[in-house]
């Protein structure tokens, strides 16, 4: 009767583990969409208010950098723009004495040329009139040539300066640390009143509200596998507890490699497998590193 009662115990436990190993045809580990946020610039960090595990929102200002020596030259740029633009030349005040005595010369040619018409008055005094014209005109001339090149000149000089300003601004608007998504604040690199230089990690963040399970599959589970296929996911708190998601198989790599050391599929004999991703919309429970299986 003992013998009978063990051989059941040991085909009950045959069996249980049979069936728990046909439960998934995969595993692997949950990993998140992350992003490092890095200073733009160099400077103290005057603000820096998030801690790990903070939900941000995406535009979300966090932190910010001595804006100082920026906002300095952006104030000396600016005073720059508002010299040269108290230089440039009133073009039509200072042309104004030329072309009125250029009025009054064409005036007296057409006056003369009358004259002498009708005989009242020999032909040296139109030429003379004729002359003094065509000086006042080129004379009118070259001013507006001088000033028109003079204003060019400033307005380029103008156009350099706002285009110095724009620059400055934009390192203004980059001392100004942002969230550039919405998710987790997952590690806090840097501290308030640290001095940072441009490039520095500060702090690294991602979705897990949309999660995904990277796991690896035989050449044989390959064909029955295609994007956008539903799937169940279970992730694997140890123990025996598991908790069943549904999943949506997102990528599938076009490359195969050797089978990692820590990843069992289900065929043990595989030498190539290929690596999928299957998004799993994640209520919480499922964190980054976690242990999951893959039901196709």
């Amino acid at each position: 009767m003992k013998k009978i009662l063990l051989l059941a115990a040991v085909c009950t436990t045959f069996t249980a583990c049979h069936q728990d190993e046909e439960a998934f045809d995969a595993t692997g580990t949950f990993e998140a969409t992350e992003t490092t946020v890095s200073a733009q610039q160099g400077g103290t960090l005057l603000n820096f208010a998030l801690e790990e595990g903070d939900n941000l929102a995406s535009g979300q200002q966090v932190g910010l950098i001595d804006t100082t020596q920026i906002w300095l030259k952006i104030r000396q740029a600016e005073a720059t723009k508002a010299v040269y633009e108290s230089q440039k030349p009133n073009r039509e005040k200072q042309i104004a004495a030329t072309r009125q005595q250029l009025e009054k010369a064409k005036t007296e040619e057409q006056r003369y040329r009358e004259l002498v018409a009708d005989g009242a008055a020999p032909s040296k005094m139109l030429d003379d009139a004729a002359s003094q014209v065509l000086l006042l005109q080129r004379q009118l001339d070259a001013q507006v040539s001088l000033l028109t090149t003079n204003t060019n000149a400033l307005n380029r000089q103008i156009e350099a300066t706002d285009v110095q300003i724009a620059s400055l601004k934009d390192l203004l608007r980059k001392c100004h640390v942002s969230s550039p998504l919405a998710g987790t604040v997952l590690e806090k690199y840097a501290e308030c009143g640290e001095y940072v230089t441009a490039g520095k990690p500060l702090f690294k963040m991602g979705d897990i509200s949309q999660m995904y399970l990277r796991a690896y599959i035989t050449s044989a589970q390959l064909q029955n596998v295609g994007v956008g296929q539903s799937v169940k996911v279970f992730a694997d708190y140890g123990g025996g507890r598991r908790q069943p998601y549904e999943g949506t198989v997102s990528w599938i790599s076009s490359r195969s490699e050797f089978t990692p050391k820590t990843i069992l599929t289900d065929d043990e004999r595989a030498d190539l497998v290929y690596a999928v991703k299957v998004a799993v919309r994640n209520d919480g429970g499922i964190k980054i590193g976690m242990y999951g299986q893959v039901k196709f």
